[in-house]
């Protein structure tokens, strides 16, 4: 290759960053030129750096992962994004790969992807680890109305949504993603109308049913 590709690393965890900073630097192709913390800084720093590839985590405080991915692709069509996630339920791929991303991981994944992730994703290549490239296929054959209903939640709502569903509270939810209560209320009101459910049990139901959780 006649240059590195840069890359910019987005996770809410320093620690985690410095790992895989160390892990990717290891790799004579690549160069990490940023480090974001949050979806907000990773928007803003997209702007100012233009990495070739972002790797960006989901599940952040703030906007999040998904809408980040969303808000960067809106602005530049081209730009190459990496979810990775700890997230292995297809749901959660399914929706940053129509957010925008072209490649989608786990952190549970050997370290080998990571790399070869990047770097196929770097060439525009789509890249979706394999265990969930299958669950995605046979989901999409299968065709269920409750997931096109999960489709109609924005990256917030899903947010908020998948919180719910794990028996958490407004309050805590409000907590960890640094929202106002009454933002997290008014959330979980368009939720349950969105999806036709009355309870965060019904809501829990819906999660297993659509492979979001494990029981």
């Amino acid at each position: 290759m006649n240059r590195k590709i840069t890359v910019m690393l987005v996770d809410d965890h320093a620690v985690v960053r410095a790992g895989y900073r160390l892990l990717l630097s290891q790799s004579s192709h690549i160069e990490i030129v940023r480090e974001a913390e949050c979806g907000e800084e990773a928007c803003q720093f997209y702007a100012e750096s233009n990495p070739d590839v972002v790797v960006m985590d989901l599940s952040m405080p703030g906007i999040g992962g998904l809408a980040a991915i969303r808000r960067i692709c809106g602005r530049d069509p081209e730009a190459r994004i990496l979810a990775f996630s700890i997230h292995d339920e297809s749901v959660y791929a399914e929706r940053a790969l129509e957010a925008g991303a072209i490649g989608y991981i786990t952190k549970s994944c050997a370290p080998e992807i990571l790399v070869e992730a990047v770097l196929a994703v770097a060439r525009n290549e789509h890249y979706i680890e394999r265990e969930i490239a299958q669950r995605l296929a046979l989901q999409r054959v299968a065709g269920k109305d409750a997931a096109a209903n999960l489709q109609t939640l924005s990256a917030r709502e899903f947010d908020v949504f998948c919180l719910l569903a794990q028996g958490r509270t407004p309050r805590e939810i409000a907590e960890e993603l640094r929202l106002s209560y009454k933002t997290t209320a008014n959330y979980s009101s368009l939720i349950k109308a969105k999806l036709g459910v009355n309870t965060s049990a019904e809501m829990a139901r819906l999660a297993l049913q659509q492979g979001i959780f494990k029981d």
